[in-house]
């Protein structure tokens, strides 16, 4: 009873220091260790601290992380992400708030190279805002859009999201990334949508309607796509076929990206010194944040919090779709709180038995999981998709919050969509050669 009581409390505090500001890595680090160092001493704690440490660094498919944040820095140097949303932008402008649809299906295509939710919110920011804001959209609403077409990132592969949750539940990395593609693709669809219904419905949202353009412009505007299919096309094709693994797929997408960009002539040795001094730092920042959570996840297993609330929810007599209910709304608490990366580490142990348990295949849970994740990025206390936009475009969160809430909407009612009809997310996989 005393290490669950411990278990409880060293919860509470972690939550705690989340919301006073401490960095998500430095939490679970600290209350992980010191947790632990109370219920087991010392000597059996410290001697984890090097050997968790290395389990990180040296996991030979953790190093696709760094090769998928490189192809999201390679794109950013280049100008592509630009090209991309320029390219959307020519096919939509004369639609009523075309120039979200744009943001919507160029963070889509940018997901195709980035693998994060972060960089994608991160670089659409800096591209898409000012032109929204010059054509008079509401600028929550605007700010909203881009911290809602950023999650795409983690759903379209490359994901780092479904890299970790492959490693951590043993399911095919390989799979877990082709999974994401439809998902990904009728998830930008119904944000596109949602976009064209509450901007009908409510005009001040995107009062201008942009000119015509000539389909000479539109077909010219295709050209700069071409980059992100080629590489989303060596990366996935590559793994859909079998020719190389998820891991060896990272780094020939970085290395295809790399060679257009200089075929192009738009790679410099201070572009090049740039990505690769951005990779390593939010390379770090995600090992940190691994580590960090492995800690914290040893301090839940030794308390035995985690295990005894996973057994109360899968001993209850009801139906599995509802203990599924039970688990969707504590990732969905859990994804406001802390970290995609993190909440996965700490969660999956105790939560993949009790879906084999009650028949679910952990391959689309897997879609589910990320879908829950991205709810967590656009979800007040953390939200951090909307803080990334605030800090880029100097909008107040809280009305980011409130311009993404339509968004929440298309996120529910896809989960419920791959719920009823699980086909949709296995397809693709179970085609696969390997």
């Amino acid at each position: 009873m005393e290490g669950l009581l411990v278990g409880i409390v060293g919860t509470y505090f972690m939550v705690c220091l989340i919301l006073w500001g401490m960095p998500i890595a430095f939490s679970l680090l600290l209350v992980g260790l010191a947790g632990s160092l109370y219920l087991t001493g010392a000597s059996a704690t410290l001697p984890q601290l090097h050997l968790r440490l290395y389990n990180v660094v040296s996991t030979y498919s953790f190093t696709v992380v760094p090769f998928f944040i490189l192809m999201a820095c390679f794109a950013g140097e280049t100008g592509i992400t630009s090209e991309l949303y320029t390219g959307a932008e020519k096919w939509v402008r004369r639609v009523r708030g075309g120039l979200c649809i744009a943001t919507i299906v160029g963070c889509a295509f940018f997901a195709a190279i980035s693998g994060s939710s972060v960089a994608t919110a991160a670089l659409m920011s800096r591209v898409a805002f000012q032109e929204m804001k010059k054509h008079n959209y509401d600028q929550g609403f605007a700010a909203g859009t881009i911290a809602a077409g950023g999650t795409i990132g983690f759903l379209i592969p490359p994901s780092v999201a479904f890299v970790v949750y492959g490693i951590i539940t043993e399911v095919s990395v390989g799979k877990l990334l082709v999974s994401g593609v439809i998902p990904g693709i009728i998830l930008t669809a119904i944000f596109s949508v949602s976009i064209f219904i509450i901007v009908k419905l409510n005009p001040k949202l995107a009062p201008n309607v942009l000119g015509p353009v000539s389909r000479k412009e539109k077909v010219i505007a295709l050209k700069n796509v071409w980059a992100v299919l080629v590489t989303f096309m060596v990366v996935i094709g590559g793994i859909y076929c079998g020719l190389f693994t998820p891991t060896e797929a990272g780094g020939v997408g970085a290395f295809t990206l790399f060679l257009i960009a200089l075929a192009r002539r738009r790679l410099s040795l201070s572009k090049i010194l740039n990505a690769l001094d951005e990779t390593m730092g939010a390379t770090c920042m995600i090992f940190l944040i691994v580590y960090g959570a492995m800690l914290f996840g040893d301090f839940l297993a030794l308390s035995g919090v985690s295990t005894t609330l996973i057994s109360f929810i899968g001993e209850l007599p009801i139906s599995r779709y509802l203990i599924l209910s039970m688990l969707v709304l504590l990732y969905f608490i859990l994804g406001c709180l802390m970290e995609s990366i993190a909440m996965f580490i700490i969660t999956m142990p105790q939560v993949l038995p009790l879906l084999l348990k009650l028949g679910f295949d952990p391959l689309w849970f897997g879609v589910i999981a990320v879908l829950l994740v991205q709810l967590g990025l656009l979800t007040p206390p953390v939200g951090l998709n909307v803080f990334v936009v605030a800090g880029i475009t100097k909008i107040p969160a809280s009305e980011i919050f409130r311009g993404s809430l339509i968004f929440w909407v298309g996120i529910i009612a896809l989960i419920a969509l791959l719920t009823a009809f699980p086909e949709i997310v296995l397809f693709l996989p179970q085609m696969m050669a390997m």
